[in-house]
């Protein structure tokens, strides 16, 4: 098309207006498209930057990998009846005489001994039957060695032997659990689902919530989910153990031409770039560019040398991740994608949004001029 004349002058100028105002800074929420690639290696920057497909996809899809130790999945569950240091114990003796009983009054054959505390060597004192290794004991077994003690200074003695609930055989509970405190593991609470379900469950939402349990110098974690899902998870537990309920503090940044430009914390274990984006409202109706959808994110070399089929790389690598949503495979890319811990989800304008914007600060500029002028005239 030819441009001539005064109106095709006025119709160049125009446009020559346009370009240097949107070169000189109208608002936009962050880079355009052209800017983000001069960062890339390819042009001096710092970043690779890569189209999403579906080798790309399987390279980075990377999810946190939550689980037990052998240390855990081994250890088998404990007898409820066994007697630990801590633990609380009722004796009761039942002597075969009525005048002369060895523990009681006269006249008194039952004689009982409440809430005797098992030490921290593991022994409980009874009189006439002296200091005993009960620790590690059954009541069962306990009863037969005292009952041996004392056979030899009453005839036939019998002897009941009853744990009750002390701070031996416990564990704690603690963070977003039902309830929070030390629990005794007994027959119905000997492994962990079990003892949770004690404890009052969970008080959050279990698509979020990890369960982590240290005993000792070792801890283990595990999303609740899986628990629930797969009885190989439920561990045995043991005295001592700490079991903390905690919440997925895993989180990405959407910016840009979406609905809402925030800070957002996962709400599952897997989130794909395509509910990353409906989550934050979605695409920008009058100002985003489905063909500029950008991941940020810091890569491990592992990782980076598998995207890019290199072996060269080492240490952490800046990656940009393009998404182009109307591409064939596009919205297919972008639902398979994983957005990981720490991403940065980055929507371009539209490259017609800054003409727009341009095109109105002209004529909001020239209609403030004309206005000025008729009120001087």
């Amino acid at each position: 098309m030819k441009i001539s004349g005064t109106k095709g002058g006025k119709t160049l100028g125009l446009v020559m207006l346009v370009a240097a105002l949107g070169a000189c800074g109208l608002p936009r929420p962050g880079p355009n498209k052209a800017e983000i690639y001069k960062g890339s290696v390819l042009k001096q920057g710092d970043a690779f930057i890569v189209q999403v497909n579906p080798r790309v996809t399987r390279a980075t899809a990377v999810t946190p990998s939550l689980g037990f130790s052998d240390d855990f999945m081994k250890a088998g569950i404990i007898g409820p009846d066994v007697i630990s240091p801590g633990d609380l114990l009722n004796l009761t003796v039942f002597e075969n005489v009525k005048d002369d009983p060895l523990l009681g009054n006269t006249g008194q054959r039952v004689s009982g001994l409440t809430e005797l505390t098992v030490d921290g060597q593991g022994f409980i004192f009874m009189p006439y039957a002296g200091k005993i290794k009960a620790a590690g004991q059954s009541p069962d077994s306990l009863r037969q060695i005292i009952t041996k003690k004392l056979d030899t200074q009453t005839p036939d003695p019998q002897v009941l032997v009853q744990r009750v609930e002390g701070d031996g055989s416990t564990v704690s509970i603690s963070g977003f659990a039902g309830a929070q405190g030390v629990f005794p593991i007994q027959r119905p609470t000997r492994t962990l689902a079990s003892m949770l379900a004690k404890a009052g469950g969970v008080g959050i939402e279990p698509e979020v919530a990890i369960i982590r349990v240290t005993r000792g110098t070792k801890t283990g974690q595990v999303w609740l989910q899986d628990l629930n899902a797969n009885p190989a998870l439920d561990i045995a537990l043991r005295a001592g153990d700490k079991i903390f309920v905690d919440r997925d503090t895993r989180a990405f940044t959407a910016l840009g031409a979406t609905g809402s430009q925030n800070r957002v914390t996962f709400t599952t274990q897997t989130l794909s770039a395509i509910e990353a984006i409906a989550t934050v409202g979605g695409l920008s109706s009058g100002s985003a560019d489905p063909k500029g959808v950008f991941v940020f994110r810091n890569e491990s070399a592992e990782i980076a040398n598998a995207v890019l089929g290199r072996s060269d790389l080492q240490g952490d690598q800046r990656m940009v991740y393009v998404l182009n949503l109307t591409a064939p495979t596009g919205m297919f890319e972008a639902r398979d994608f994983l957005i990981r811990d720490g991403d940065t989800v980055y929507v371009t304008e539209a490259p017609y949004v800054q003409w727009n914007k341009a095109l109105s600060a002209i004529t909001g500029t020239s209609g403030a001029a004309k206005n000025l002028t008729t009120l001087g005239q």
